[in-house]
């Protein structure tokens, strides 16, 4: 009976967040032009600008990686976290009228919005690496299963910040105005623009901390081989997303309640 019921919520559940998905895609893109394909139009945009940008001021003869993968792992994999928490931010109240509704929730909301992201950055980067080495303008990856391990890191990575963010954002308006700023001062700590082996020990000790690191790290490792050597290490990566995600979870509940008693 107990199984039923849950089955039953978990399947309301799914199709509360698919409708909040197809919301948000169609009030964020609309119905007309290319429509819901700038959810991978965007993104891809972004990294293509940033690839072009690096390529034309020949950042390529600083090493032996080629600088249009290098591009293309590095700002994909901060696009995957930077526009998943910066989309939950006071997401609650843009949808508080949704929370009338008994079967939506805090979660709900978060996870419409961070399943959006996954989707358009997860298409970003398989579609320019498809496109670039289809061409010869890169090489086919060396190993899809370290870039597909540290991908799926990287979204739950995402998953943990974005609740996180979200939650906070509810409860502080500093907070909210603040975050993009600390997004963007991550943004060259984050392994996007640097190989942690081209830095001196200190510095790689240090940057290590920071757990989206091992993932930028783990897909190179798949996209370079050896080429380069690399440091990602995915135990301390779960481990940190773990501890993140369990702090978001206890963070929206408490927004949810906060939400619901007003």
């Amino acid at each position: 009976m107990s199984g039923t019921s849950l089955t039953r919520s978990a399947a309301i559940q799914q199709r509360v967040i698919g409708a909040l998905l197809l919301r948000e895609a169609i009030t964020r893109y609309g119905r007309h032009g290319f429509g819901v394909l700038w959810i991978i139009i965007e993104p891809a945009l972004f990294t293509l600008g940033v690839a072009g940008f690096w390529y034309l001021a020949r950042m390529n003869i600083l090493s032996s990686i080629p600088i249009i993968a290098f591009a293309i792992t590095g700002y994909s994999s901060v696009l995957m976290w930077r526009n998943t928490s910066n989309r939950c931010s006071k997401a609650i109240e843009s949808n508080r009228p949704l929370m009338y509704h008994r079967n939506v929730n805090v979660l709900d909301i978060f996870l419409a919005r961070i399943v959006l992201e996954w989707v358009g950055a997860t298409a970003s980067i398989a579609v320019l690496t498809i496109l670039f080495a289809s061409v010869g303008a890169m090489n086919w990856p060396e190993d899809p299963w370290p870039i597909i391990g540290g991908w799926l890191l990287l979204a739950w990575f995402s998953l943990g910040l974005g609740l996180i963010v979200g939650a906070l954002s509810e409860y502080s308006e500093t907070f909210e105005r603040t975050w993009p700023i600390t997004t963007y001062l991550l943004f060259p700590l984050s392994g996007a623009v640097f190989m942690v082996h081209w830095l001196p020990p200190a510095a790689q000790e240090a940057v290590l901390w920071l757990p989206m690191v091992h993932g930028v790290e783990m897909i190179r490792h798949g996209y370079f081989g050896d080429l380069v050597p690399t440091h990602g290490d995915p135990i301390y990566f779960s481990a940190a997303n773990l501890v993140l995600t369990l702090i978001g979870l206890a963070l929206s509940r408490e927004a949810g309640r906060r939400v619901r008693t007003r």
